[in-house]
Order: structure tokens, then C-alpha cells, then sequence
């Protein structure tokens, strides 16, 4: 007995309709008579419809259908449809190739918008804005470096940078700059030591822990 595996035969393009239906839409493509081709196309139809009986209040139903015949015909079915009838390049598009970006990023850990924000400077007009946008950036590309390279970078290397990204067409204040501290060790000083925190009651937690030692001593303590 000869073997007849799914892997093997024809690939259905909407499974959903079964082999069946998938061989009748192949029947229709060797019948030379248009008018009888035609006829038995609006069969197919009928028995698709059956298939589906839930989808019959929908508007475009019909129009799915005559869709759904020339997607399973691979659009080679030739008849005559009451609807415009559709392409591959209609209904499987091929997308448009993204313009990726060519220019290179001269310091990749502060990332691309840096360095625009320091070409952009050289536009701006007023000492006192251009100071402190570059301030701004200066403490957003400390922030950079800490999370890329995990230690407090240098004020040095900030100024290098900015000048090196800026092709020195900015006049940096190198004395503001270096008097700049740094977000992360403010952040860390004011944290409070281990151990030594308020909780969710504003209380401190050594003193609840003290307040309870002292209690276990009053409890423990022998009566004269």
C-alpha cells in the first residue's frame, strides 16, 4: 500500500479550509471552458461559506471568500469576481528598506544624543546658557560613565570629552566644570549607614531595637 504523507503532498496555503477545498480551487484552473469555470468557482464559494457559517453576517464576507480563492490558488485562478482581484504584492508586501545610521558614535558609552547635544551648543547664543546647558550635559555624562564603567570618572576626562565631541568649537569653563560633584556620591552620602534607617513609621529601627533590649533586661532583672 503506497504511503501517502502530509509532508509530502502540497502545501496548503489556508489550512483552514482543509485539502479539499484546496484541490477543488486546483480543479478550477484545468477547466478550459471560462463560462463553466466561472459557474463552478461560485460553487466553491457556496461550499467555503458552508464551511463557515458564523462569519455570514459580517459585510465583507463574500468579499474574504473571493479573496480567499485566488490566495489558495496562489492568484494563477482565472475568473471572473465581482471584486477587485488581489495580488501577492498586494497582500504580502515587501517592506521598504530602513536608511540605518552610518555615522559613528565617537563615545559610545554616552550614547549618540550626547553628542548631538554638544553640536547643537554651538548654536545657542548667551554665555550664561551655553555654561549651563554644558553643566547639564557634563553631569548627565558623569551619570553615563558610572553605569558603563562602574567608578566615579574623572572632571578631567568630562572636559576632554566635550571638547573632543565639540571639535573645540566650544569655550568651556574648565573652573565650573571641575567644581562639579558628583549625583552618585550624593546619592550614596546621603544614605543612611546599615542598619540605621527609619522604617515605615518614621521610627528608627537601633532605637526600636533598644527599646526592646531594655525591656527584655527589665523582664530578666531578678526582684530585690
Amino acid at each position: 500500500m503506497e504511503k501517502n504523507y502530509n509532508y509530502e503532498r502540497k502545501k496548503l496555503l489556508l489550512p483552514e479550509y482543509g485539502r479539499h477545498i484546496h484541490e477543488m480551487i486546483d480543479y478550477l484552473s484545468t477547466i478550459e471552458d471560462r463560462d463553466l469555470r466561472n459557474r463552478q468557482a461560485r460553487a466553491v464559494i457556496a461550499v467555503m461559506a458552508n464551511i463557515n457559517p458564523m462569519l455570514r453576517d459580517s459585510t465583507d464576507f463574500n468579499h474574504k471568500l473571493w479573496d480567499h480563492i485566488f490566495i489558495m490558488s496562489d492568484f494563477k485562478l482565472d475568473v471572473d469576481s465581482p471584486y477587485p482581484i488581489p495580488t501577492s504584492q498586494q497582500l504580502y508586501p515587501t517592506p521598504e528598506k530602513l536608511a540605518y545610521p552610518s555615522k559613528k558614535i565617537a563615545r559610545k558609552h554616552y550614547g549618540k544624543n550626547v553628542q548631538r547635544m554638544i553640536r547643537s551648543l554651538e548654536e545657542m547664543q548667551g554665555r550664561a546658557d551655553i555654561e549651563e546647558a554644558v553643566g547639564n550635559i557634563a553631569r548627565y555624562m558623569r551619570t553615563k560613565s558610572y553605569e558603563y564603567n562602574q567608578e566615579h570618572p574623572n572632571n578631567e576626562v568630562i572636559i576632554k570629552d566635550i571638547k573632543s565631541m565639540s571639535e573645540n568649537g566650544i569655550d568651556v569653563d574648565e573652573v565650573a566644570l571641575n567644581n562639579l560633584k558628583s549625583d552618585y556620591k550624593q546619592h550614596f552620602s546621603a544614605r543612611p549607614q546599615k542598619g540605621n534607617y527609619p522604617n515605615r513609621n518614621g521610627k528608627n529601627k537601633n532605637n526600636r531595637n533598644n527599646k526592646n533590649n531594655n525591656a527584655r533586661q527589665r523582664y530578666m532583672r531578678p526582684k530585690q
